[in-house]
């Protein structure tokens, strides 16, 4: 994905990448630096959402997701990822957390 490209996506929807990077610690691909920013975010969060907790449980909460999406995330990305490589495809988690949320929780 272009910078452009990149930019367009968030443009205007600032949960997006909150929830794909949510995705992103649910597969236990989300970088150490990208987990730093969003618990030092976590504050500034709180008071924009009114809800207390790290980060992701504010986002799960202004989501809605059930208690057990992580670990139905992490299972979607097992089957998704076998089903790249069956067709000598790779998957990256980038890739998968933006089709995830296009597909599951973004209008």
């Amino acid at each position: 994905m272009s910078t452009h490209e990149s930019r367009s996506r968030y443009t205007d929807r600032p949960l997006l990448r909150l929830i794909e990077c949510y995705v992103l610690w649910a597969i236990e691909r989300l970088s150490e630096a990208e987990a730093n920013s969003l618990k030092e975010m976590t504050p500034k969060l709180e008071s924009i959402y009114r809800v207390k907790g790290n980060w992701q449980q504010i986002v799960a909460a202004v989501m809605h997701m059930p208690p057990n999406m992580p670990a139905l995330i992490e299972d979607l990305w097992i089957k998704n990822t076998e089903i790249a490589r069956r067709n000598g495809v790779t998957l990256s988690p980038q890739q998968f957390a933006e089709m995830f949320v296009d597909q599951n929780l973004v209008t």
